[in-house]
């Protein structure tokens, strides 16, 4: 008989979670950090592949973790209530997964034990952005709307018998 305790996520709520247990949930992908658009007289989400500029999108986090909000200040810091209510995070996020009551996939760091997971599922954004958004014409941003960042990818449901959560859009 296994006397080993379940990992946190599967026996905390998203609010009894310590910081460093909460910080852990993120997955690294970057897509949260990339420029969404949203239809005002629909209320859906676009999301396009230009980055927010603080983001590296070599390490797929942001230069200024600490000071992001007084820096960008549309930048939403993520708390079990928004990880609930907002339409935008992608059906990839350990936070939304997790609100949702589902699992993290094999991929995510926690449970596969490697960063390298999240890029070999195609779930980050590395080698993805167009460019940041401050190197591009407002105008031209429409233009950049891409399905994959709100779609759960292909590659991480063949890989390993993993599957798309029920109603996630596929890229």
């Amino acid at each position: 008989m296994d006397n080993q305790s379940p990992p946190f996520w599967k026996s905390k709520t998203l609010e009894a979670m310590s910081e460093s247990e909460w910080e852990s949930i993120c997955d690294g992908c970057g897509r949260c950090c990339l420029v969404k658009l949203e239809d005002e007289d629909t209320g859906e989400y676009y999301a396009t592949d230009i980055a927010c500029r603080l983001l590296d999108t070599a390490l797929c986090q942001c230069r200024n973790y600490a000071e992001r909000q007084s820096l960008v200040p549309d930048c939403v810091r993520l708390t079990p209530h928004e990880a609930r209510t907002l339409g935008w995070l992608p059906p990839t996020c350990g936070y939304r997964l997790l609100a949702e009551g589902k699992d993290l996939p094999w991929w995510h760091p926690l449970v596969s034990g490697s960063q390298e997971t999240v890029i070999e599922a195609g779930v980050s954004v590395k080698g993805r952005v167009h460019c940041h958004e401050d190197e591009i014409a407002v105008e031209d941003v429409i233009n950049r709307i891409k399905q994959w960042p709100l779609a759960y990818p292909k590659k991480a449901r063949a890989l390993k018998g993993s599957t798309v959560p029920a109603g996630s859009k596929e890229s």
